[in-house]
Formats: C-alpha cells, structure tokens, sequence
C-alpha cells in the first residue's frame, strides 16, 4: 500500500466497519459460487493463471478462484477485511492490503477482478482512471479485465428514496439521492445504545464511460452482461453491468 495514503474518505471508514458486513451479509458464498462458476466456463482460463481480485473484501471470490485451481492475490483497502482473508491463505492464495489507484506486480496476471461494484467511490475522475490503468498495467499482453457493477441506468429508474433494513436486531435505516452524478447512501442505526452513521458514495457510471476508461488504458471491450448468468446486457432491464475487456 502506499504509505503515504491517509485515511480521509468514506470507505475506509465503512468497509472497515464490522457493520458494513453485517448488513451486506446477504452476499453469500452461494451467490458467489454461481458467479464465479459462470465466469470461469466462459474465460476459459488455463489451470494456474494468475488471477488478481481487486478490492477483494474478505476474500470469498478470491478463495473459490482458488479452489478451482488458479494461482490468486486479492487486494482491499481495509486491513480488517485483509486481516480475515489472510487465515485463508495458502500456496495458491495471498492477501494484500493495498490501493487500487496504485499498480501491483506489473504485466503479471491473466486475469484481473473488480466484482460487486467495487469502483467508482471516488470524487476526482482521475482516480477512476488511474484505477483502470493500473488494473491494466497488473496483466500480461491478452489479459483479461472483469468488472462487475451496477446497472446504474436501472438504478436511477427504481430509486427508493427511504428504506429500513433489519439485521441481526439492528435497523438499518438507508437514505438514497443522486447528487453530481453519485448515488449516495446515508446509513443510520443504533447498536448497544450508540448511534452510528456511515456514507456510501459511488458514481453513477454507465457503459460509455467504461469505454472510455478502457480506451485511455490499452484495454478493449469485448463483451458485456447483464446478470450473473452472463445473460445479454439490457440498459433498461438488467440486473447488473459485467463488462470484459482485453489488453492488446
């Protein structure tokens, strides 16, 4: 990681909250699984390419990669995420805590993850393209990018302004606007008598924005999909925006 990143935005306050993973706890190792298991029919990946799982959480992509055969490193921010994955590791499986902003292991990898919109968290464009270029940069020549993010399009259209969500006792009170192009999340609760408040902010990019990412990156688009089925991508029905792009 670069040591001279200082902890000043949201998400390295709230992924590295024990409260981020209890209310998303609903992405289970099923769900993954299934995912996962579509992707590798479909890439075709030889046995023991390096794969890089891109702020990878606590690891649940990156340790079934590996247990179906692939040499993996997963990345994240948060050390408590990376602290968790860690006890998972083994001859095929490390963890890192590091910013995806910065490249690793330079034209190394046959493949790299950013799955579960893990990317447009940032307030200056530059670093969702200094993200792209470095992901890039981390594959060899004919590599493949995998980025996995919302449909922002359907998203904008199904917005629900208010909703609470209870887990484990704990309601979760969620605020959603769009605000400069960002979907913005204030999650509210109280646990053990202490109110707590955290913010989720991502962009609110769309397909011709990944292409152009991809283009100032030597990347190529190659495919797109709209569920983790790989099911035709839909601006206005799917589920999900699952891009691949090669490195040429």
């Amino acid at each position: 990681m670069n040591g001279n990143f200082k902890k000043k935005y949201w998400f390295d306050i709230w992924f590295d909250s024990p409260y981020y993973h209890l209310l998303y706890q609903h992405r289970d190792k099923d769900e993954a699984k299934e995912f996962i298991t579509n992707l590798i029919q479909h890439l075709k990946l030889a046995p023991h390419s390096f794969l890089l799982d891109l702020a990878c959480g606590k690891g649940r992509h990156s340790i079934y990669f590996a247990k179906n055969g692939y040499n993996v490193t997963g990345l994240d921010l948060s050390k408590q995420s990376i602290q968790y994955a860690q006890q998972f590791e083994n001859d095929s499986l490390s963890f890192f805590t590091h910013d995806m902003r910065q490249p690793f292991r330079v034209n190394y990898f046959d493949a790299v993850m950013n799955l579960f919109t893990s990317f447009g968290y940032f307030e200056n464009e530059k670093d969702n393209l200094k993200t792209i270029q470095s992901a890039a940069a981390s594959m060899k020549q004919g590599g493949v990018l995998v980025i996995d993010f919302m449909n922002s399009t359907k998203v904008l259209n199904e917005l629900i302004p208010k909703e609470q969500k209870k887990v484990c006792d704990i309601a979760f009170k969620i605020q959603k606007k769009i605000e400069k192009g960002f979907l913005i999340k204030h999650i509210n609760f109280t646990d053990n008598g202490e109110d707590f408040s955290f913010t989720e902010k991502v962009k609110t990019l769309k397909l011709p924005d990944f292409i152009h990412y991809f283009e100032k990156s030597g990347l190529r688009l190659t495919a797109t999909f709209g569920n983790y089925n790989l099911q035709k991508f839909d601006e206005k029905t799917s589920e999900r925006l699952i891009l691949l792009a090669t490195k040429v």
